[in-house]
């Protein structure tokens, strides 16, 4: 079956931007333009591929064809670059590369190997924020290109890469700690005293217990701060203890504003790198450069 490159152009810009007004300015035509072509492409295929929502949404039966045109628009990018590369993608603005991250890695190695992938590459890219148990979901809906997350299992369509693991420690200020566990870490203290977690999705807190306490499952009350800044700053200011990335609380042990909740325990995430399975130079460019960033950040797998 052909498929229409204008359609399929306004399919993906459709779908990227949220609205018909914005996929029009990407494309330089009219709004009408854009509803003409999303109307031709679902009457060609016979089902609906745009739910009319605030923001629109690809449906269920068009999330296959919004992948086709995310994958053509790279590899056109790619071998635009590889013709005259550098002037001629730089000279007109591409659109960016969608990509599925956990805030931990953001906070920690993603951002140096973004800034490596940008100087080399002169591209721009998305971030769809989400726990690292869901990122890969990004990538099953077709949504990003790549992803960073807790799955060892390749996602249909996708290959994976070890990029390392992500050291949780529990960590808490010392008066903190004399307040709320005067006589150690108990379950009767653990219910009491409150944790610091990033939201609903972070179940970190919940993994470690379970693991310390050999597999009982302590109810907590818990303060919800999606911010990695602000789970480290709420932690030195005493407002709960937390699991916070070895990387970012390394100082604050070493000074002994943090301690840890259990000397000798941490909780260990393995991170993975799941992009599509595309022969794409753009891509290994991006790969590179996040196991390099990750290498330096994380503990081996």
């Amino acid at each position: 079956m052909y498929i229409d490159s204008d359609q399929l152009a306004a399919l993906v810009a459709v779908v990227r931007e949220g609205s018909f007004d914005r996929a029009a300015r990407e494309l330089h035509v009219t709004p009408s333009a854009v509803s003409q072509r999303i109307k031709q492409l679902e009457q060609h295929l016979g089902r609906v591929v745009v739910e009319r929502s605030t923001p629109c949404k690809v449906t269920a039966g068009g999330e296959a064809l919004y992948r086709h045109g995310l994958q053509v628009e790279l590899l056109e990018n790619d071998w635009l670059r590889s013709l005259g590369a550098g002037d001629a993608a730089s000279a007109t603005p591409s659109a960016p590369i969608a990509l599925a991250v956990n805030a931990d890695s953001l906070a920690t190695f993603f951002v140096p190997a973004l800034v490596q992938f940008a100087q080399q590459t002169g591209l721009q890219v998305e971030v769809m924020l989400d726990d690292q148990d869901h990122t890969a979901e990004w990538l099953r809906s077709g949504r990003v290109l790549g992803a960073v997350t807790a799955e060892a299992k390749p996602v249909h369509g996708c290959r994976v890469e070890g990029l390392g693991v992500m050291r949780y420690r529990a960590t808490a200020k010392p008066a903190f700690i004399r307040r709320w566990f005067p006589s150690g870490v108990t379950a009767e203290a653990l219910r009491r005293a409150p944790v610091l977690t990033f939201g609903r999705k972070d179940r970190l807190p919940w993994h470690f217990l379970r693991r310390v306490l050999g597999g009982r499952n302590v109810p907590l009350n818990a303060h919800l701060l999606p911010s990695d800044a602000a789970l480290v700053e709420a932690s030195l200011r005493g407002l709960g203890w937390g699991m916070n990335p070895e990387p970012l609380v390394g100082p604050h042990l070493k000074s002994r504003r943090l301690v840890d909740l259990i000397a000798g325990r941490w909780l260990d995430v393995p991170l993975f790198w799941q992009q599509w399975r595309l022969a794409s130079h753009t891509l290994d460019t991006l790969t590179s450069t996040l196991k390099a960033q990750a290498a330096a950040s994380l503990h081996p797998l």
